[in-house]
Formats: structure tokens, C-alpha cells, sequence
């Protein structure tokens, strides 16, 4: 597929292998599940509750954010909550066995409650919305809605961020109905989930080597572009120095910002279908 907005490599700071954790801060880290990323926040050996999973992967991912859990903040600890920027299958798929398990809140936006609590299905991918394999796929990835509903809190309408200090959510729809993005102002890091990725995502080449560019959200299953639109150019106004992304690798310095500032102005012509 074409293009988006070229990244130079110097931006990428490690572009992980297939089930591999990079540390982005000494409280932030970032872990590859095959197309997905996951995000986990807290100091090294916080122990039991002192940290925070930022989605939950693909079906399947369970044992290994479990160990990867374990290694980094200590056998048996369990997250104070897990937090969701939406709930597509490759940000969920572990959701459900992993909240039981470690009996942790999950917290979303309100317009995200549907499809967490077997109310509502997620429309039909689009296989016509081009890129490339990943997007001729795309009508056999699930959508079916899960229920964790027992377990789940809005986000704070305050925008803070439960467990997180320092971060707010920001409500950057679009992709789906109820997505959210999370920013550290003083540190400028940005937690985009899917509002802007890192890679193309279409593209089951660039998936597998995560070739790095600046991209619009999944273009298969993205439902609202009007909103996707605003989102990133809300995103953009911020001027962040570290980007964390639901899909390619984490990306730091004066490069993520300028790219996202391109993605924004020529968003219509490069993310649009």
C-alpha cells in the first residue's frame, strides 16, 4: 500500500519481535502480541496492585502478558486495573480470563460499554477500504461483543486516569465509538490506542516487519472518518515527544510530533479510504 507519512528510523526507539517487551520510561513499557500491542505502566517490583495493563491483546495472549507481568513487577502481583483505549478482538482477547483472574476493574469510556457487555456488536469490517491482506482478512476477525460487565467502571469524567497519576484520557472517537487515548502533559507522552498507529496495519508485510511510518487508524475497521479526522487533529495539537501506538513500534523525539502534524493536515488524502 502507499505511504502514509514517512518516519525516519532515528524516531523508533526498538521495534520489538513478536512477543517482546520494550521499556519506554522506567514506568512504561511496551509488549508486541504478534499485530497488537499492549502497554503496561508502573515501576519494576511495584508488587501486588501497583500497576496498570493498558489493553489486553489478542485471544491467546494471556500467558504471555501474564509472564512478561510477572518478570517485570513480581510473581503474583496482579494490576490495580486494566484499562482500555476500545475494544476491538486484537485489544480484548485476553480480557476476559485475565480480569477474572487477577479480579481487577476494567475501565472505559461509557460509549464503549455496549461491546463490553454483550449488548452490541461492532460493525462489519470493510474489505474494500484497500492497504492489503490484513484488510482482505479483516471480515473473518471477530466482533462479536464480550461481557466483562461485571468488573467494569467508566473512566472518570474528570479525565483522570484510574491508577495512572499524571495522566488524563482524552476522548478521541472515530475508530470506534468510545475510544480513548492517554497523555502524560509534563512528560508529553502519548498512549494513542488506535487513533494513530505506527505502522500499516492493512499490510500483513508491514505488520510482520513494523515497518514504521505515521498512519491513520485501521482503515478496515474504522467507522467514523469524520471523527477519526478530529481525533488526530486533536492528538496533533499536543505536540508529543513519545508515542506508544495499538499497532507498530514506540517512537520518541521531535520527529512524532511533525509527523503527526502531516498525518493531520493531509489526513483525507493519506488515511481515508
Amino acid at each position: 500500500m502507499a505511504l502514509q507519512i514517512a518516519i525516519d528510523r532515528d524516531a523508533v526507539i526498538a521495534s520489538p519481535g513478536a512477543t517482546e517487551e520494550v521499556v519506554v520510561t522506567p514506568d512504561l513499557s511496551i509488549l508486541r502480541l504478534a499485530i497488537v500491542n499492549v502497554v503496561f505502566h508502573g515501576q519494576p517490583d511495584c508488587g501486588d496492585r501497583g500497576w496498570v495493563l493498558i489493553d489486553a491483546g489478542i485471544a491467546g495472549a494471556r500467558g504471555t502478558i501474564e509472564r512478561h507481568a510477572a518478570r517485570r513487577f513480581g510473581e503474583g502481583t496482579r494490576p490495580a486495573a486494566v484499562i482500555l483505549t476500545h475494544g476491538h478482538f486484537d485489544h480484548i482477547g485476553a480480557l476476559e480470563d485475565l480480569a477474572e483472574m487477577w479480579d481487577a476493574p476494567v475501565c472505559a469510556h461509557p460509549a464503549e460499554v455496549p461491546f463490553l457487555s454483550r449488548r452490541q456488536a461492532y460493525p462489519p469490517a470493510d474489505a474494500d477500504a484497500g492497504g492489503g491482506l490484513m484488510t482482505l482478512l479483516s471480515p473473518l476477525f471477530p466482533r462479536s461483543p464480550i461481557d466483562v460487565s461485571n468488573r467494569l467502571m467508566p473512566l472518570p469524567g474528570d479525565g483522570t486516569v484510574p491508577h495512572m497519576p499524571g495522566w488524563t484520557w482524552i476522548a478521541t472517537p472515530g475508530h470506534t465509538p468510545g475510544h480513548v487515548s492517554l497523555w502524560h502533559a509534563s512528560r508529553r507522552i502519548l498512549i494513542a490506542g488506535d487513533a494513530v498507529i505506527t505502522t500499516a496495519q492493512e499490510a500483513a508485510y508491514n505488520v510482520m516487519t513494523q515497518e514504521p511510518e505515521m498512519h491513520g487508524p485501521p482503515r478496515y475497521f474504522t467507522s467514523d472518518w469524520d471523527a477519526a479526522e478530529q481525533s488526530v487533529r486533536r492528538l496533533a495539537e499536543l505536540d508529543p515527544e513519545t508515542l506508544l501506538s495499538g499497532h507498530g513500534p514506540p517512537l520518541r523525539g521531535p520527529e512524532v510530533s511533525r509527523a503527526l502534524h502531516e498525518l493531520s493536515r493531509r489526513f483525507r488524502d493519506v488515511a481515508v479510504p
